[in-house]
């Protein structure tokens, strides 16, 4: 990728248009989650809920993994797509839960993310201000 290309990206990316899909899985999840809590009457601090849902994702994550083959001591086993899916959705809901619990809204997923997204390619182009990303050529 040249270096007029990844502009192009970076300038997308900060433009792109927020989605309607994300607000309503947000919304969602949201409404799950207080039923969930009432229903159980789950009361936990901030701090309890980012603990218990990293651990849920990490869970997950574990799950994730069990579903490819990534033991290289043992034969490779098709993959199943479906069960593959369905366990990044399960990732899916305790992020967006976490999301909500740390107080990011659709619109502030979506805000960041974008920055986030550009100054990543900025950092691939050589062309963010943080260090440890400059463009160096290679001599290959």
């Amino acid at each position: 990728m040249n270096g007029q290309q990844a502009q192009q990206i970076e300038k997308e990316a900060r433009m792109s248009p927020n989605s309607d899909k994300l607000t309503e899985m947000y919304d969602m999840q949201s409404k799950l989650d207080q039923r969930i809590i009432a229903e159980r009457g789950i009361a936990k601090t901030v701090d309890e809920w980012v603990v218990g849902l990293t651990i849920a994702m990490e869970s997950e994550i574990d799950e994730i993994r069990r579903e490819v083959s990534w033991k290289w001591w043992k034969n490779p086993k098709p993959i199943d797509q479906e069960a593959l899916q369905a366990e990044v959705i399960d990732l899916w809901h305790f992020l967006l839960s976490l999301s909500h619990v740390v107080g990011l809204s659709p619109d502030d997923i979506h805000r960041i993310y974008m920055e986030k997204n550009a100054e990543n390619h900025a950092r691939q182009s050589g062309t963010s201000k943080k260090d440890g990303y400059a463009a160096e050529s290679s001599s290959v």
